[in-house]
């Protein structure tokens, strides 16, 4: 047992990093759907390159999507709307009505005779028929509203304006008996009231002729506009009800395949016939093994993304250890990984969206904004094969994801540039365009049969490519990466702590311009990050700032401090500024990538000028060297031991009294070869073939530097 519990502390990252990929593989597998695959791969208008194909049971022949689509879209362009019609809107209006029309009535009888100007109790003022009068007129407006909402008034809207401007018949359900009624079988409530007002004109007209005009102009005067209200109301329930049933009795199928039957043989074109039966075989075929063999599904599922992360994990070990070694980058990969792949699932299961929306092209960015191009082409296609194999269409589906991929790691250069985003997104949609137009062009062989909504989905995937922007942003704050938008920023000379560094140590803010000059240069030439490089190299000296005057490039009065203390008092002096610089920059929020510059910049090395000044006047003294020696770490990187060489090849070359040629090949030579003598490049990746190509751009550097000038005339 105690073996067991030291072996897993000694290999507890290994561990670890095992154990997050183990979890990685059972996540994915659990996303997968549990379908089998068909074993044929097969493309419209492509011959069948198999053996013949033989039905192996009775299956329906699956109509497409395209097919069932017009049919839903016929159904629907015929379907109804309904409306309810509700008999008390009429009960309720005729009884205010005819409350209205009798107080109306009585209020007109009871006025003073025109003639005699006095109230009359029992007599209408206007002539003894008045009331017979009034009532034929309270008839024949009871009949002709009775007409109006037998008729009915369609509630109005949005549904009533689309219905009238169409000139749609619709249903109206009158006791739960539907009747089809054309469009001018009801009224809408401007009518019914036009209709009303109208036919009362009339018998206005044709009745009244021969009476009295004081009669006449009391019926003109009655307001009826209260008494049209809708009665015939949408009844969106019923209306859904219908036409979904409408659509459930929709045949997905168009005919049978017999067991036996020939299917396809080999060499014969795929017709859009053959290839609907092959559709619809494959979708049988998958569905009837994912439940008889689930258990056997899931084995085989189980050894293909095993097979795939295992490969990733070799992949990782051999070519990019450092990540296996820090769970933090190994966490990320993994859940962006498992992220793609859920997104892919989804939408397989749900067919939410079409499937080209998803950006896989987005995961070779952001790996590659973080990493380098062969991770992220790695990466890409690890997913990519993970989802293909369950993906429609996984030929076609690998082929445009796998270069629209290549594209955007090759296009996208650097992200610290707003529009190369923007021009990668275009690009992007460009190859997916023109790939998608050749394949469509050898299916369909035909221009107009491709699906030319395809490219819509196209230019939205590119447009979900700009999210990588804040994608990346959240990135770098959850697991501490730096993007080159970042050290663009933090590059800025304008930053606070740069400003200040420019302010209160003027000679070493110069010098370290100087550095990052020569450090880029190096790592341009070698291999690496420029940027990250240069960005480090303007605050490996921040330390500095802290007791300025103890630094020879910030001393110009002639004065040095150093003179008052003995040499391991100014050792340490000079020491502490890579610890202060430390601090100095965690307490600013520096990213930790560049605090590594900061603390590898000097190594393990001593400071050699009061090392040997100590030596020299205390020889036979024994000397302390842990006084003398920088804290480290060692570089672990190219960029870190690029910028290690720098400070020292620059900081020596102003110590210089002759800059010839040979004396700045000889600072070179010497400081370069000292440092490699003293193994402080033993945890980088930097070749003896490296460190040449360093030294030789760093004494061109330096003889740009020092070259003569002309000697102007006074």
């Amino acid at each position: 047992m105690k073996k067991i519990i030291r072996f897993a502390e000694k290999h507890y990252n290994s561990i670890s990093v095992a154990s997050l990929f183990l979890v990685a593989t059972l996540l994915i597998l659990y996303m997968l759907p549990r379908e089998g695959k068909f074993r044929y791969e097969f493309q419209r208008g492509r011959p069948w390159m198999h053996e013949t194909l033989i039905a192996p049971f009775n299956f329906p022949i699956y109509k497409s999507e395209a097919e069932l689509s017009a049919e839903r879209d016929s159904i629907l362009a015929g379907a109804r709307h309904y409306f309810r019609h509700d008999s008390l809107v009429y009960d309720s209006v005729i009884r205010v009505y005819l409350e209205y029309l009798d107080s109306e009535i009585a209020e007109f009888a009871g006025r003073p005779s025109p003639e005699e100007g006095v109230q009359q109790e029992a007599a209408p003022p206007v002539g003894e028929n008045f009331y017979t009068v009034a009532k034929d007129f309270t008839d024949y407006t009871k009949e002709l509203l009775k007409e109006i909402y037998d008729k009915g008034i369609i509630e109005p809207g949005e549904t009533a304006d689309r219905i009238v401007a169409s000139q749609e018949p619709i249903v109206i359900v009158r006791k739960n008996i539907g009747e089809r009624t054309p469009v001018d079988g009801f009224f809408r409530q401007k009518t019914a009231y036009e209709y009303l007002t109208d036919n009362i004109d009339e018998w206005i007209a044709d009745e009244l002729s021969d009476k009295p005009r004081v009669i006449e102009g009391f019926f003109n005067r009655l307001d009826f506009s209260g008494f049209v209200h809708p009665n015939l109301i949408y009844d969106q329930a019923m209306t859904e009800r219908v036409r979904q049933s409408m659509l459930d009795e929709i045949s997905y199928a168009r005919g049978m395949v017999q067991a036996g039957e020939r299917i396809v043989s080999r060499g014969d074109l795929i017709t859009n016939d053959v290839h609907r039966i092959l559709e619809s075989l494959k979708r049988e075929y998958e569905t009837k093994v994912s439940g008889a063999n689930l258990n056997l599904v899931l084995l085989g599922q189980f050894i293909l993304v095993f097979s795939l992360i295992a490969v990733f994990y070799l992949f990782l070990f051999n070519f990019r250890r450092e990540i296996l070694e820090d769970m933090r980058k190994t966490l990320f990969i993994l859940l962006f990984l498992l992220l793609m792949v859920f997104v892919s699932m989804m939408i397989i299961r749900f067919s939410t969206v079409n499937f080209y929306l998803i950006p896989f092209a987005i995961v070779a960015i952001i790996i590659r904004t973080f990493y380098d191009e062969r991770l992220a082409l790695f990466v890409h296609t690890i997913i990519l094969l993970l989802v293909g194999f369950f993906a429609p269409n996984s030929f076609e589906f690998l082929l445009l994801n796998f270069i629209a991929g290549i594209v955007a790691i090759f296009s996208l250069s650097n992200l610290y540039r707003r529009s190369k985003l923007f021009l990668t997104a275009g690009i992007i949609f460009l190859a997916y365009s023109a790939l998608y137009f050749g394949i469509a062009v050898i299916q369909e062989r035909s221009i107009a049969s491709i699906e030319y909504m395809n490219f819509a989905w196209f230019g939205g995937n590119g447009l979900l490519i700009l999210i990588t922007y804040p994608l990346l942003y959240i990135f770098e704050k959850s697991f501490g990466f730096i993007s080159d938008a970042t050290l663009m920023e933090l590059s800025d000379t304008n930053q606070p702590l740069l400003r200040k560094l420019a302010e209160e140590a003027p000679g070493t803010f110069q010098h370290s311009i100087q550095v990052a000059n020569l450090a880029e240069a190096a790592i341009f030439e070698i291999g690496g990050n420029p940027l990250l490089v240069r960005t480090g190299a303007l605050y490996h000296d921040i330390g500095k700032m802290t007791d300025p005057a103890y630094f020879i490039e910030n001393q110009t009065t002639g004065y040095n401090p150093h003179d008052t203390l003995d040499f391991e008092e100014s050792a340490q002096k000079i020491i502490s500024h890579v610890t202060r610089g430390v601090e100095m920059a965690k307490k600013h929020n520096l990213p930790e990538q560049i605090i590594d510059f900061i603390r590898t910049h000097h190594g393990t090395t001593r400071v050699q000028y009061f090392y040997r000044s100590f030596l020299k006047e205390y020889p036979n003294d024994e000397v302390d060297l842990q006084k003398y020696t920088y804290p480290g770490p060692k570089p672990f990187s190219r960029e870190t031991a690029v910028l290690m060489m720098a400070d020292s090849v620059e900081a020596a070359s102003r110590s210089l009294k002759k800059t010839d040629v040979e004396s700045i090949n000889n600072l070179v030579e010497s400081i370069i070869n000292s440092q490699v003598g003293e193994e402080q490049f033993t945890d980088t990746d930097i070749t003896f073939r490296d460190i040449t190509t360093i030294k030789a751009i760093y004494k061109n550097k330096l003889r740009n530097i020092y070259h003569a000038r002309v000697v102007y005339p006074e």
